[in-house]
């Protein structure tokens, strides 16, 4: 299921701007894109973000700034200041050798303000109090994300309902072409009654009772009529429940097509046909939808 949720906020010489989004998935996989320095960050937040999402694609991002005055209290990593100071060593002397360019002086706090070097760096203060401040305001940032997902699934379950409303017509309908053509039927197996005790000298009565029962079973859909009754009875029972039924539905649409396959084999009549063919195109409609569902 689809969300997304955003907030910024300040505190201990920083400002910071959160986002969490999710997109569709079959299981749930989280991924936390935090500043690694802020011990304890990733581990207080995880645990969160599984207690309320069940399925789907999460991210998480926080984007950390010093604020104004507050670069004395940070060391940039030396490692990546090397490579950075490396790099612009390398873009000057390129720019005088090939191309006869001065380039302007570059001052140490266009250096200290470049995104990577910005990135590494290190407040050389505690980061317990920015951890326990931005772990307090995290659940605050993923009850925004729950509410538009509530509001995404409450959305999903109308349009859900409103299919098992017409696989439960369908299935209605199939269920009265399937009694209009019993007489039909029973002419049909009365045809190869007759057929079959005609070319029978010789045969075992009983094997010819049991290929002639097998031939009615064959034509009967009840079954299957009845299955799509039960399976839109338990679809409409999971849309109720409270709980993530994401993967329940995915069951139970793969069991609607099934039945819908063997309708369409037993068939028999161009109307019990049509039927399970438009039973098939709701069918995968809805497998579609519930593929949102978590």
């Amino acid at each position: 299921m689809t969300g997304f949720a955003s907030a910024r906020g300040e505190g201990h010489g920083f400002t910071w701007a959160w986002e969490i989004r999710a997109v569709n998935a079959r299981g749930l996989d989280i991924r936390l894109r935090l500043p690694d320095w802020i011990e304890g960050l990733e581990a207080a937040l995880r645990p969160m973000v599984q207690g309320a999402v069940a399925r789907g694609a999460v991210t998480v991002s926080l984007k950390l700034q010093r604020e104004a005055g507050a670069a004395a209290q940070v060391q940039p990593d030396p490692e990546v200041l090397d490579r950075v100071l490396a790099v612009l060593k390398s873009l000057e002397h390129r720019a005088t050798v090939a191309h006869d360019l001065q380039l302007a002086p570059t001052s140490a706090a266009d250096i200290l303000n470049l995104r990577a070097l910005a990135e590494s760096s290190r407040p050389e203060a505690d980061s317990a109090p920015l951890l326990k401040a931005l772990s307090a305001e995290f659940p605050a940032l993923l009850a925004a994300f729950d509410t538009m997902r509530a509001a995404e699934g409450a959305a999903l379950a109308r349009v859900i309902g409103a299919q098992l409303d017409t696989i439960a017509a369908l299935a209605e309908r199939a269920a009265r072409a399937a009694e209009a053509r019993k007489e039909k039927m029973a002419q049909t197996l009365r045809e190869n009654l007759t057929r079959v005790l005609d070319n029978s000298e010789g045969a075992d009565p009983d094997r010819v009772a049991q290929e002639l029962a097998l031939i009615a079973v064959k034509a009967d859909v009840t079954e299957e009529i009845d299955r799509l009754r039960a399976h839109v009875q338990a679809a409409r029972a999971l849309l109720e429940d409270d709980v993530p039924v994401g993967r329940k539905l995915d069951f139970l649409t793969q069991e609607f097509n099934r039945e819908a396959n063997t309708l369409c084999a037993k068939a028999q009549s161009v109307e019990l046909t049509r039927i399970g063919l438009d039973l098939k195109a709701v069918i995968d409609q809805m497998r579609e939808q519930v593929q949102n569902v978590e």
